[in-house]
């Protein structure tokens, strides 16, 4: 592995969740009441910068970003689970690293596919993946077996997939379900988690208060709002929450 490859495979890691009592914003841990992952969900939504893709992509949140507020992990993916297995969430794995996968709403999946697909030669093909796949979606991934024998696909129509986005190549005869047009997501994410984690790092003592971290102005390097990136690098436990009289302090994780 080159060094470049390194340094990100270093800086995306999730590391293992550690135990602690400290609250973080609205952090639910059952406590106070059953935990709402679907209305956290579309909190951290919110966050999401539509405009920044001229809104053709849908809101995709983070599954570890859930992690910064609730500290019930259990409860969390037994929840997720519900979701997909419901219909109404998509989990995809990005890419970047093995241990992030991106959350969505299947209706926003959905409308923001069609849009894309309008006028397009492949708009049959994806137009029946969606009628077919989506409605009892919890795989992450499909293999030609699958796509053949119980989805009715065709070789070629795998192909319009693959050039449509709704698929991507995983490995020979397996595809992951994948969100179309979200490389420039990726790029964003991954510069903005990389910037906001040098503030962290910079900061005296290579600790800041959240609160300060979430009012300063971005870098060119950040386009999402800070807070997107703070839940983010929260939850995959990159910085330590340590709770003090002035609020929640964050201290880089040198790992």
């Amino acid at each position: 592995m080159n060094r470049k490859r390194c340094l990100i495979s270093d800086t995306f890691k999730v590391k293992k969740r550690r135990i602690g009592s400290e609250t973080f914003g609205a952090v639910n841990d059952g406590k106070d009441g059953p935990i709402d992952i679907k209305s956290t969900l579309q909190y951290l939504m919110t966050l999401f910068p539509r405009k920044l893709f001229n809104d053709t992509l849908p809101q995709i949140v983070l599954k570890h970003q859930l992690y910064s507020i609730h500290n019930d992990k259990t409860m969390v993916d037994r929840q997720l689970s519900e979701l997909r297995e419901q219909g109404e969430l998509l989990m995809f794995q990005l890419g970047f690293d093995s241990d992030a996968f991106g959350l969505v709403f299947t209706s926003d999946y959905k409308a923001k596919v069609l849009a894309g697909e309008e006028g397009r030669v492949t708009q049959g093909t994806v137009e029946k993946f969606l009628e077919k796949v989506l409605p009892s979606c919890t795989d992450l991934s499909f293999n030609k077996d699958k796509m053949l024998k119980e989805f009715l696909f065709t070789d070629s129509e795998i192909t319009e997939l693959v050039k449509s986005g709704v698929l991507t190549v995983r490995d020979a005869g397996s595809w992951w379900l994948s969100i179309p047009n979200s490389g420039k997501f990726t790029k964003y994410f991954i510069q903005g988690r990389k910037a906001v984690l040098s503030m962290v790092k910079k900061s005296k003592y290579s600790e800041v208060l959240k609160a300060e971290l979430e009012e300063r102005r971005t870098t060119s390097q950040v386009k999402f709002q800070i807070k997107y990136h703070v839940h983010d690098i929260v939850g995959a436990e990159l910085v330590e929450r340590i709770p003090t009289t002035s609020g929640t302090l964050l201290r880089f994780v040198d790992s």
